[in-house]
């Protein structure tokens, strides 16, 4: 009612013209200055003049009115929305005041952190170096003993020498003054009181030599190399109790298992079957090589998990992207989404980087740790009962879910059937850190 049927909002300063209509004055005036004749614009009555505009008092305050309390809604409206904007700032304010809290504590952890792993290192670094000072003493106090040794011998030897050379000379200076005499009576009668000769030692035969030194360095250095060795194996058992605090569970994944795998009933075992079975070919699944991935994804965090492979020829063990080609032909590389080490033909250790790097190992492991750091793009596998680092990829960048990925490979010649076997880590606690598990489709 209060609406103008020609710009179609409330009206401004309204008329009446003579059929009883009301418009805008505006309105009505642009309205005829463009349409001839003059006709009302709701009931189309012609006026054979320009009708006079008459203004509506009474609309007129009722539109004001109108419009004020319009204006009021809106700005009740207005003030709901500034409160309500008010509020989510507010929120806003506090989260981030928060954050700036988990960030501070977590820089405060990280000095403690610092603190701990710079007296640890340095503590370890004195040892060793006192270990080499110790060595080089002990290297330079026995060299310096067979020195001794030999100048003992030949002070020895230069002491009886002199002993001969002084009796010796006795005896010239007697035999020269006897030869000078000119009495033959006297010499006769000397000769016979004179001493025989003083027994002497055949010189000829005798010799200093100068000490052997050779393998004397070297068994420092052997020795060292323990001593070193014993440090390094209790810096790594210190290590492997740090990994293993980020244990998680971890379960294979059905789906995803080639057809030729048997997994065991609690997803902890998989191994090469006899045939392939009747399987649906969902996109989850491997279909050309022998491989199944976990049910848990690794997301964020540090994981770890430790993996049976005693018994075992050949395997491969890591973790790839969720992304990665699973049909026909696999190409494993962290190009490809694959951070993988692989045993082949019973002693043969390689980490399939691009490309793959030879890995020497003293003792052939019975079970493989598996480090995972998203936020370090680290992925590192341990040697668990040697407490040794077998092969690290570094310098990752990750930006997709990381499934682990386990490969029984086949057997041959009856070898290799026995299984991969994900086992609980000792002395920790599992934990689903990390783990995010994935849906599995219906099969």
């Amino acid at each position: 009612q209060f609406l103008c049927s020609i710009c179609l909002d409330v009206f401004t300063h309204p008329v009446t013209i003579p059929c009883g209509h009301n418009f805008c004055k505006a309105c009505i005036t642009r309205h005829w200055n463009v349409n001839v004749p003059y006709q009302c614009p709701n009931c189309n009555q012609r006026f054979s003049s320009r009708p006079e505009l008459k203004v509506n008092t009474f609309i007129s305050e009722m539109a004001a009115q109108f419009r004020q309390a319009a204006l009021e809604e809106e700005c009740e409206g207005k003030k709901a929305e500034m409160k309500k904007t008010e509020a989510e700032t507010k929120e806003m304010i506090q989260k981030r005041r928060l954050k700036i809290q988990e960030l501070k504590h977590s820089v405060q952890l990280s000095e403690e952190q610092v603190d701990r792993e710079i007296a640890g290192g340095v503590q370890v670094l004195t040892a060793l170096k006192e270990s080499v000072e110790r060595s080089q003493a002990e290297l330079i106090l026995t060299i310096k003993e067979k020195h001794r040794n030999t100048e003992k011998q030949a002070e020895g030897f230069i002491q009886e020498l002199e002993q001969e050379i002084c009796e010796l000379e006795k005896r010239s200076t007697e035999v020269e003054q006897l030869s000078r005499s000119e009495d033959h009576l006297h010499l006769l009668q000397s000769l016979r009181t004179l001493k025989a000769a003083p027994p002497t030692k055949n010189w000829t035969g005798v010799r200093v030599r100068p000490p052997s030194y050779e393998g004397t360095v070297m068994r420092a250095v052997k020795q060292l190399e323990e001593t070193l060795s014993n440090q390094m194996k209790k810096l790594f058992e210190g290590e492997m109790k740090r990994v293993q605090r980020s244990a998680v569970d971890v379960t294979l994944d059905p789906y995803s298992a080639h057809p030729e795998l048997i997994l065991s009933d609690d997803g902890k075992q998989v191994k090469l079957g006899n045939g392939k079975k009747n399987h649906p070919n969902n996109p989850e699944r491997f279909d050309r090589w022998c491989n199944v991935v976990a049910k848990q994804s690794f997301s964020s965090g540090r994981s770890y998990y430790e993996v049976q492979v005693e018994g075992k020829t050949a395997w491969t063990l890591g973790v790839v992207r969720e992304s990665i080609n699973r049909k026909g032909n696999i190409t494993a590389s962290p190009q490809k989404g694959f951070w993988t080490i692989c045993l082949m033909n019973e002693n043969e250790y390689s980490a399939l980087a691009d490309p793959p790097v030879r890995v020497s190992l003293r003792s052939r492991p019975q079970k493989v740790g598996v480090l995972v750091d998203y936020e370090e793009g680290l992925v590192s596998f341990y040697d668990v009962d040697a407490a040794a680092l077998i092969y690290s990829f570094t310098g990752c960048c990750f930006t997709e879910k990381l499934f682990p990925y386990f490969g029984p490979s086949v057997i041959l010649r009856g070898k290799n059937a026995v299984p991969l076997i994900i086992t609980p880590v000792k002395h920790t606690e599992n934990r689903p850190f990390g783990l995010k598990p994935k849906a599995n489709p219906a099969q």
